[in-house]
């Protein structure tokens, strides 16, 4: 697991800074997926809605403006710096229908029952134990009620991060995750999302995928937002290479990027997949 860490490490180690700054453009990656997924969920006007590692809270607002006045989203996650970032974020829109709690998402300190929908955007596949987190968010939502996931595809359908993976761990001979061992891409495989859903006993599961395109000015500008991610896979990962193994690399990620550049600037396709299932 030398390339990988858990959720807590990952989000704890991340500052609230740098994800705060970082929501402008995760809105315009992950918006519409987003949209998506509390369709699936079910949310609506005076839902009561579980955002489970909510981080600074895009998806936890979005749901907030659906569910009105009289409706109700919960944000939790391990990181009381981000969910402060999150409610500052609802208080600057007059969102007074959100709450944030710190909390683990393998055992909410939740009421069986409480939630008309779970929704987690980007985390499933991160949590030591999928399986135990989803039994979790089905423990507290209401019978017939939905919860609904977004983690990453496959490496090969998203290249922004594809590419980096294949370079780095080339040059430092690292080998890749083993099977079970929670990182971005755990859970991208055919069959595997769906297979997490059944097993804990939701009913009605289905797998949808939604694009997520990454676009920057130029190879080279999205080269340096990579750099950014000092921390988290892609920055532990960078982090085991030598000093000269690092700038080849980058070298390397920059040159092959260039083939999405077009008149537009550049622009790599992705991919998410989007989970629900009925209770």
């Amino acid at each position: 697991m030398a390339d990988t860490l858990t959720p807590e490490k990952w989000r704890l180690k991340e500052s609230a800074d740098w994800w705060s700054a970082g929501q402008a453009a995760r809105q315009q990656i992950y918006g519409a997926a987003t949209e998506m997924m509390l369709d699936l969920a079910g949310v609506q006007a005076g839902s009561r809605v579980l955002d489970v590692a909510a981080g600074t809270g895009e998806s936890t607002l979005m749901a907030a403006r659906r569910v009105g006045p009289v409706g109700y989203v919960l944000a939790a996650d391990v990181s009381a710096s981000m969910l402060n970032v999150a409610a500052e974020a609802a208080r600057k829109e007059d969102l007074t229908n959100v709450e944030t709690r710190v909390m683990n998402a393998e055992t909410l300190a939740l009421d069986a029952e409480s939630f008309n929908a779970v929704i987690c955007r980007i985390a499933l596949m991160l949590f030591p134990n999928p399986a135990k987190a989803l039994t979790e968010m089905r423990r507290v939502v209401k019978p017939e009620g939905k919860v609904a996931v977004i983690v990453y595809s496959t490496l090969e359908k998203n290249p922004y991060h594809g590419i980096f993976y294949k370079i780095v761990r080339r040059l430092g001979s690292i080998p890749p995750p083993a099977p079970g061992e929670p990182w971005m891409y755990a859970l991208g495989n055919p069959g595997a999302l769906e297979d997490v859903f059944r097993q804990v006993g939701f009913l009605n599961v289905s797998v949808r995928s939604a694009p997520i395109p990454r676009r920057f000015q130029s190879a080279a500008g999205a080269v340096a937002n990579m750099k950014k991610a000092t921390t988290g896979d892609l920055g532990e990962l960078m982090k085991q290479l030598k000093e000269s193994d690092r700038e080849q690399a980058w070298a390397e990620i920059e040159e092959e990027f260039r083939r999405f550049e077009g008149p537009n600037g550049f622009e790599a396709p992705g991919e998410v997949l989007i989970g629900v299932g009925t209770k």
